[in-house]
């Protein structure tokens, strides 16, 4: 008899006593044929030990971070659908099923767990400036991408075995999201966003995510990206920037000369070269970096028909 598609939940956490058995149990009832993964990351309460005793498999990643628990994660453990959830209680197993269907089905490479689109998250979240940090980001992204997503910063995501063994995890902490989000759509998966109800954490559980500090790694994995992925359209935004103070700086001293012959602002028609100059290499650079990164797509595109392919067999033998 062919096995059946197997179902990984992956459950980073840190410090997570108060929540993780319920967590567990949850998923448990609602996914019964799914292996329950529990990620240590270094925490000093009784985490493993209470995941442990109510059925999950524990693994313990003394790199600090969530990125680095990812990264670990999609290393080690091999399934056709992959689900990540936190192990804070926040995000509700009764939705699970509704995540797993499209990615066992073949017909998403991602879903999305989007608490904004029903507000559950704006009646719920009780931590300042989250909202404001989650819109910023989804704003960037549709600048950039084109792409808008109902909700960027969710950490109620599944996947698809192609997606997770063709995705390089670079972040080290909380900008994975924003990492996962952006990798989707730079490489055209399919994405598929199902709106799910959230809720708060309970009363004694602490978010381990810094508004401000996290908030800014994340907007610069963003900026990271956007030079990876997009190198033409960041070096050539920098370089119009660079020639249009040239040309500030330049066209007066162009029109003094002119009408006298003379250039008395010497030092501002240097200034004025010396911009002019930065945006020939700013946009050189990006001429010859859209290159690098055309060659590094092709490579990956050929790396992921083969995992689909995998993947595509895989489900047919289930």
């Amino acid at each position: 008899m062919a096995p059946k598609q197997t179902i990984a939940v992956l459950v980073p956490c840190y410090n997570e006593e108060l929540t993780i058995a319920r967590v567990v149990d949850d998923f448990h009832r609602c996914l019964p044929e799914a292996t329950v993964y529990v990620y240590d990351n270094n925490s000093s309460d009784r985490t493993s030990e209470i995941a442990r005793a109510h059925g999950a498999t524990v693994v313990f990643e003394p790199r600090q971070g969530k990125g680095n628990v990812a990264r670990q994660m999609f290393r080690d453990i091999d399934a056709d659908c992959y689900l990540m959830v936190d192990g804070d209680d926040t995000y509700p197993a009764d939705a699970a099923r509704q995540l797993v269907d499209p990615i066992l089905a073949g017909e998403a490479d991602m879903t999305v767990g989007d608490r904004l689109s029903n507000g559950t998250y704006g009646k719920e979240n009780k931590r300042a400036f989250h909202g404001f940090g989650n819109d910023l980001v989804r704003l960037m992204i549709r600048w950039i991408y084109g792409y808008s997503f109902d909700d960027v910063m969710t950490g109620y995501r599944a996947f698809s075995r192609a997606f997770v063994k063709t995705f390089p995890v670079l972040s080290e902490g909380f900008q994975i999201e924003t990492e996962l989000s952006i990798h989707a759509v730079d490489r055209r998966m399919r994405i598929v966003d199902v709106p799910i109800v959230y809720r708060d954490r309970p009363e004694g559980s602490v978010s381990k995510l810094s508004t401000v500090s996290d908030g800014l790694k994340v907007i610069a994995m963003i900026g990271t990206l956007f030079k990876n992925y997009r190198p033409m359209k960041f070096f050539g935004l920098i370089s119009a920037l660079l020639a249009v103070i040239g040309l500030v700086l330049g066209v007066p001293v162009i029109a003094e000369f002119l009408d006298t012959g003379l250039v008395p602002r010497l030092p501002t028609a240097l200034l004025a070269v010396a911009f002019v100059f930065l945006a020939s290499l700013s946009l050189a650079c990006g001429l010859i970096l859209d290159s690098v990164a055309k060659v590094d797509r092709k490579q990956w595109e050929l790396a992921a028909y083969a995992a689909y392919e995998e993947q595509e067999r895989r489900r047919r033998d289930a």
